[in-house]
């Protein structure tokens, strides 16, 4: 994240070289992240939890703390059915204009809103196959 010092004034600069001075040395005090990993592991794991029911976390971090993957069962697989966004026929038809159908899927098309509004039934405009 670059920071753009060109318009800064030189109180404005020695303030900024302070805060990250101030930082930078906050940092420095603080122990590895993997050391604290496995620690929070050992702990949850000393008092009968897991790292996933206490902070919900991948197998991943667990992993690089050095703990080893739980067995978890396979999710089945995904029925293949029609892929997001198909196109399907249209099951409604406007009898004034047979050109503008509707699927049944989304809002409805204003022809047809005002057609309900006058207190037609939408099974009128089935499209009978």
């Amino acid at each position: 994240m670059p920071i753009d010092v060109t318009g800064l004034s030189a109180k404005e600069l020695q303030t900024l070289i302070a805060k990250a001075t101030a930082r930078r040395k906050a940092l420095a005090k603080r122990k590895p992240v993997a050391e604290v990993r496995r620690k929070l592991v050992s702990l949850a794991k000393a008092e009968g939890y897991s790292v996933d029911e206490l902070f919900g976390t991948s197998r991943m971090v667990r992993e690089k703390a050095g703990v080893p993957a739980r067995k978890v069962p396979a999710k089945a697989a995904a029925p293949k059915g029609p892929k997001k966004g198909a196109k399907v026929e249209p099951k409604y038809r406007n009898p004034a204009n047979p050109e503008q159908t509707w699927a049944g899927r989304g809002m409805p098309p204003k022809w047809l809103q005002a057609e309900l509004a006058q207190g037609r039934k939408l099974e009128d405009f089935l499209i009978n196959k």
